[in-house]
């Protein structure tokens, strides 16, 4: 069994580098209230060498593929952090929740608006609805995965044939696609001249459109911002307020994502200020202790 007074914390390069220079504000955090509670915390290199086998293991992103132990990963922007058991998101505490926005309205409305314009400055405020669908795609395009309902091409064919109007199909620009995938999406443009095939642009795409399909890509959650709902065809984190596609009726689902108007500033509020650690607040290392007990680390 690990001993619990020592913790190595697995890190990529850039991020080790950080932490060793006490820069990085949420690992010197996850820190501190480990030592706090006597625990040594040694930092290493996420690809390096095996570290101590009898600590606890703490990583970046992903789970060590030979230690079990935790991981730590940003909630889509900074400085908004979550510590799990697992890697896949829809798994995650948030995930299993109950939404319940805040009462307090005030906040919730000036938290949300602070944020839209920290993130895209005055895009949100200029945002409508009346463009085309918007699909960012993920990768593995052919493929159907456990999480998901459909593969992604498949999911852009349900778009095609049950959301009216034009489509925007945008590939993820840190993405490597193979020539079989793109030669799929050339076959679905030719098939439907509605259809446009794009590599990211986002933000623009978001101010402009009238919903997003997705499996579960972050351009949803920045969908919120905008005011964008959201069709989802995979498990995700952030699923609460989106339409959850039903592929026995899928037209139900297109329907319903069209006329959707959720509380976007009450689930925002909700995810990063309740649900997540937000590093930038006074309580961060009172939630990051919170959730190290609740995986039975004594802190």
């Amino acid at each position: 069994m690990p001993d619990p007074t020592r913790v190595d914390i697995y890190l990529e390069p850039p991020l080790l580098a950080s932490a060793q220079a006490g820069a990085h504000n949420f690992i010197a955090k996850m820190t501190r209230v480990l030592q706090n509670a006597n625990v040594r915390v040694t930092y290493r290199p996420i690809n390096g060498a095996a570290g101590d086998p009898e600590a606890r293991v703490l990583s970046h992103m992903a789970p060590l593929p030979d230690r079990p132990g935790l991981i730590f990963r940003r909630c889509y922007h900074y400085p908004f952090w979550q510590i799990e058991a697992r890697p896949e998101r829809w798994l995650w505490d948030v995930a299993q929740a109950r939404f319940a926005p805040s009462p307090d309205r005030a906040e919730v409305l000036r938290f949300y608006r602070f944020w839209q314009k920290r993130l895209f400055g005055t895009a949100p405020a200029e945002a409508h609805r009346d463009g085309p669908v918007y699909v960012p795609l993920q990768g593995r395009l052919l493929q159907h995965r456990s999480f998901q309902s459909c593969s992604p091409l498949e999911m852009l064919e349900h778009v095609l044939s049950h959301a009216a109007g034009p489509v925007v199909a945008a590939l993820h620009p840190k993405e490597e696609y193979s020539r079989a995938e793109k030669d799929a999406l050339e076959v679905l443009a030719a098939r439907y001249p509605r259809l446009e095939l794009t590599t990211g642009g986002m933000e623009r795409h978001l101010q402009h459109c009238s919903y997003v399909v997705t499996q579960n890509s972050a351009a949803a959650f920045s969908g919120y911002f905008f005011g964008k709902p959201a069709l989802f065809f995979g498990e995700s984190d952030f699923h609460h307020i989106g339409v959850r596609a039903d592929l026995l009726q899928p037209a139900a689902s297109f329907a319903a994502v069209a006329q959707a108007r959720p509380d976007f500033a009450g689930y925002v509020h909700w995810f990063w200020q309740e649900m997540c650690i937000n590093a930038g607040r006074p309580e961060a290392e009172k939630k990051i202790a919170a959730r190290f007990r609740r995986f039975g680390w004594r802190v």
